[in-house]
């Protein structure tokens, strides 16, 4: 298979040395092919320890923040159903979907939802994945509540809309803060109310919406 020692590599030095631990999340990254993710022109460097150009001036995650965002989500068994915002390359969706998970996927670019409706289809992930266009800010009601919440983009604070789609006992988790570094927060949802726990830096593109950014880049 191609690239299949890169991914070894990759899990092994990226994801488990850097304290992944969830082996659903470890399989998962293991078993998807992120070259096929990244155009033809990156491909060589798709197992690299960086975030890569996807066009539109979006990119794919870091593999290391993909993992760490999935294994944030502390999805349990069965086939949890989650809300992606900002669908990107639909690698992190794929990830998701390679764990069990039935992912609503929200991105606000045309092309991007199409190139990656067409990868996940050629993945087998279709049954798995829907890859919505929307304004991924203020979430997707119609299928809430949720069973976990991700953000794939950075909100400069906590989208409103998304607390109201989560499930109680679940978790949504999105990098907040300036347009040049962000911190990565867990929020999760209880009886009580919302628990806030911090994950470490990280630097996202712009979560643009209603509930996001709404100036141009200069």
């Amino acid at each position: 298979m191609a690239f299949e020692h890169e991914r070894e590599t990759m899990v092994a030095q990226q994801l488990a040395a850097r304290g992944i631990r969830d082996v659903r999340v470890l399989d998962a990254v293991r078993a998807v092919p992120r070259h096929a993710f990244v155009p033809p022109a990156v491909a060589t460097h798709a197992y690299d320890d960086m975030p890569l150009p996807i066009g539109e001036d979006q990119t794919i995650s870091q593999p290391y923040m993909v993992a760490l965002m999935s294994e944030a989500l502390g999805l349990g068994s069965g086939a949890p159903r989650v809300l992606e915002v900002g669908t990107g390359s639909g690698y992190q969706a794929a990830v998701l979907a390679a764990m069990g998970v039935r992912v609503i996927s929200l991105e606000r670019i045309p092309a991007l939802a199409l190139r990656a409706r067409g990868v996940l289809a050629q993945l087998g992930f279709a049954d798995r994945v829907r890859v919505i266009e929307a304004d991924g800010s203020l979430g997707w009601p119609d299928e809430a509540p949720y069973d976990g919440i991700l953000v794939a983009a950075a909100a400069p604070e906590l989208p409103r809309p998304l607390l109201s789609q989560l499930g109680v006992g679940r978790a949504l988790v999105v990098p907040i803060g300036r347009a040049d570094r962000q911190l990565l927060v867990r929020v999760r949802r209880d009886a009580e109310g919302l628990r806030e726990d911090y994950l470490g830096e990280c630097r996202f593109v712009k979560l643009r919406g209603e509930h996001g950014w709404k100036e141009p880049d200069r």
